[in-house]
């Protein structure tokens, strides 16, 4: 009998485990992944551990700004798995992100990770939305050397509040965190939402769902 309460908790301390882990732990010391590979798993498969080289783990170009001459003054330099195929299976990626002064990085969220936002440069009026049915803004206004953390999955934004040009430096705890951004979501999805569940949604006419969809 006692022995299969053992073997009952153990089973269920290793499904807590499971549960808590967000993506799976890595069982060699790396696993770069390969391009060229088909197979669907869940992230991307390995190429031969023997055939690493020093460029599938560096990055070059962080110091460079982005091109924030857009409609919102902002860009994002994403470095995940994408960019740099060491980082598959290790569960981080980061990126830069700048800001035209009063530029805006959108109220969006990522699927996949938590986020720390450090900021580098200027003064950013960041914040999050917690979940329903609160609806809670927790926002900050940030300076040089500070930093913000955004929970997984809870929507958030970041905006320029300076005269300035301003910088942010994001750390993800996913190698590919994933953006949703609400507005090009909602009103730019391909095929189109029905405009009959946005007016109600929303709670606006249909002349304004209409207008909105043709920006996105």
């Amino acid at each position: 009998m006692a022995s299969h309460i053992m073997l009952l908790s153990l089973l269920a301390l290793t499904c807590s485990v499971g549960v808590l882990a967000f993506e799976p732990s890595p069982l060699q010391d790396f696993c770069v992944a390969d391009s060229n590979s088909s197979a669907l798993v869940n992230g991307k498969g390995c190429k031969d551990p023997k055939l690493a080289e020093s460029k599938d783990f560096s990055f070059s170009g962080l110091h460079l700004p982005g091109n924030t001459s857009n409609f919102l003054g902002s860009n994002v330099t994403p470095v995940n798995v994408a960019q740099v195929l060491g980082l598959n299976t290790l569960g981080v990626s980061i990126a830069r992100i700048d800001f035209a002064p009063w530029g805006l990085n959108p109220p969006h969220y990522h699927p996949r990770a938590s986020e720390i936002l450090t900021v580098l440069e200027g003064t950013l009026h960041v914040g999050f939305v917690t979940s329903n049915p609160e609806n809670r803004l927790i926002s900050k206004v940030l300076q040089k050397g500070m930093f913000f953390v955004f929970p997984m999955g809870l929507i958030h934004f970041q905006r320029n509040v300076g005269y300035g040009n301003a910088i942010g430096m994001a750390a993800f705890g996913s190698q590919n965190p994933g953006a949703v951004t609400i507005a090009n979501a909602v009103f730019g999805s391909n095929l189109p939402i029905p405009s009959e569940v946005l007016t109600t949604a929303f709670q606006v006419n249909k002349s304004v769902v209409d207008f909105l969809q043709t920006k996105f």
